[in-house]
C-alpha cells in the first residue's frame, strides 16, 4: 500500500496546512509522503479529484457538498474528514466605492457599510449599470457570506447587483480593469488589489459570520475508505501543521515557503500580513488588526461540524432557489465526517468535543463546551445581523430567510 498522497490545492494563503505539513516534516513523521499539485481554478482542482488525479484537495466547502448533491454536474459523493480553515477573506471594493461607503479608513461596521452601500446599488441599477461582485466559484463561502450580508442589508443578489466568477489569482486584475466593482476573496489577492491600488478593503468575512467555515480538506468517499489509515495519518500531519501556523515565532518562516513559486508565488511580506492578521485596507494607509482573520487552530477550528455543512446547504437552497428536501439535507450533512477526525485523533493531545453539531452563531461570549477529550472554549461565533441556525430545525430556518 502506498503511502504517498496527492493533494490539490489553489495558490491561497489558506492551502497552509498541507503545505506545511509536507514542508515541515509533519506528514514524514507519519510515514507519509504529500505530493501537492497547484491548480488556478475550484473547476480544475475538482476535476482532478473527481477523475483519480489527486486523492485529496484543499476545496471551498460548498462545493464538496454540491458535488455530493449533483448541483451542476453528475453527483460523486465527496467526504470532508477535516476543516482546513475559518474565514480569511475580505471584501474588497473599487477606491472610489470603498471611500463612499465608509468615513475613514479601516474595516467598517458590516450595518452600517451595507446601508451605505444599498444606496449606491440602487443608484447605479436605476441607471443601468448595476454593481457587479466577482466571488471565486458559485459554490464557495465567498458566494453564500457576500450574499448574506447583501441581503440583510436589503440589497438583493441577482436583482439589485449582479455576482460573477472569477478565479482567485486573477480578481485583483478583474478589479483594475474594471470588469468587476467588488470582489470576495481570500489571501493574498485583496492584498495584490490593495497594492495595485486597484481596490480597498471594507470588510472581513468573519466580520459576517465570526466562526465561518471556509475551506476543508475533500476527498471522493471511496478513497476515504480505502486509504482510511492514510487519511488519520493525515488528519494528526495537519494538526501539527495548524499549531505550528498560528506560532507567532513561525510567521516569517511560514510567509516564506507559502510564497515560493510551487505554492503561492507571491509576497512573503503580503502573506505574512495576512498569518498575523494584520491587513493594509488602503494603499499607502496603517495595517489594521483584526484579531482572527484567518483561523486554523483552537476552539476545534479543523473540527468539520455537521451543523456547519448544514447551514451551508441551507444557502445552497436559498440561491439556488430549490425547495428544501430533507433527504438532500441529511446527504449534505453526511458530508462533513466527524467520526474520522475523532478516529484519527482519539488518545491524542488534541482536544475532541463531545458534540458533532452546534448551534452556530448563538455565543456572544466565551464558552466551555463538553468534550470527549481535553478542554475547548468557545469564543463568540455570532452572525452579524444576530440570526441564529438551529440544526434542529433546517426547514423552519430556510422558511424564515428572506
Amino acid at each position: 500500500m502506498t503511502n504517498e498522497l496527492a493533494i490539490g490545492f489553489l495558490p491561497l494563503v489558506d492551502a497552509c496546512l498541507p503545505i506545511l505539513a509536507a514542508e515541515h516534516g509533519f506528514a514524514e513523521a507519519e510515514g507519509l509522503s504529500l505530493r501537492l499539485v497547484r491548480d488556478m481554478s475550484w473547476a480544475t482542482v475538482l476535476d482532478r479529484l473527481l477523475y483519480g488525479h489527486s486523492d485529496a484537495a484543499h476545496m471551498v466547502a460548498p462545493l464538496a457538498i454540491a458535488t455530493t448533491l449533483g448541483r451542476g454536474r453528475p453527483a460523486q459523493p465527496l467526504s470532508v474528514p477535516f476543516v482546513l480553515g475559518l474565514n480569511g477573506n475580505a471584501v474588497t471594493l473599487r477606491p472610489e466605492i470603498a471611500q463612499a461607503i465608509r468615513p475613514e479608513r479601516g474595516i467598517g461596521d458590516p450595518k452600517a457599510l451595507g446601508a451605505a452601500l444599498r444606496t449606491i446599488a440602487l443608484e447605479r441599477k436605476a441607471a443601468g449599470h448595476p454593481l457587479r461582485f466577482g466571488v471565486v466559484h458559485r459554490y464557495s463561502s465567498h458566494n453564500y457570506m457576500l450574499r448574506y450580508w447583501l441581503a440583510a442589508c436589503g440589497i438583493r443578489p441577482d436583482q439589485d447587483v449582479e455576482i460573477t466568477t472569477v478565479a482567485p489569482p486573477f480578481c485583483a486584475d478583474a478589479l483594475a480593469q474594471g470588469e468587476v466593482d467588488g470582489i470576495c476573496v481570500g489571501e493574498p489577492w485583496n492584498s495584490v488589489a490593495v497594492e495595485q491600488g486597484a481596490g480597498e478593503i471594507v470588510l472581513a468575512t468573519a466580520q459576517i459570520w465570526r466562526r465561518g467555515v471556509e475551506k476543508v480538506l475533500a476527498m471522493r468517499e471511496a478513497v476515504l475508505e480505502e486509504k482510511r489509515d492514510q487519511i488519520h495519518r493525515l488528519i494528526r500531519a495537519l494538526c501539527k501543521a495548524a499549531a505550528h501556523f498560528v506560532d507567532p515565532a513561525n510567521f516569517e518562516i511560514n510567509s516564506r515557503v507559502l510564497a515560493r513559486p510551487e505554492y503561492i508565488d507571491g509576497s512573503p511580506e503580503l502573506i505574512r500580513r495576512a498569518i498575523s492578521d494584520r491587513i493594509l485596507v488602503a494603499r499607502g494607509g496603517e495595517l489594521a488588526h483584526y484579531p482572527d482573520f484567518m483561523f486554523q487552530y483552537r476552539e476545534a477550528a479543523t473540527f468539520p461540524w455537521v451543523s456547519q455543512a448544514e447551514w451551508l446547504y441551507t444557502q445552497m437552497v436559498r440561491w439556488d432557489g430549490t425547495p428544501f428536501d430533507a433527504q438532500e439535507a441529511a446527504k449534505a450533512a453526511a458530508v462533513f465526517r466527524p467520526d474520522v477526525y475523532r478516529e484519527a485523533l482519539s488518545g491524542t493531545d488534541e482536544p475532541l468535543p463531545g458534540a458533532s453539531s452546534k448551534i452556530e452563531g448563538s455565543l456572544a461570549q466565551r464558552t466551555a463546551v463538553g468534550t470527549q477529550q481535553g478542554a475547548i472554549v468557545l469564543e463568540p461565533n455570532r452572525f452579524f445581523d444576530g440570526r441564529i441556525f438551529d440544526p434542529l430545525d433546517i426547514e423552519g430556518y430556510v422558511n424564515a430567510l428572506d
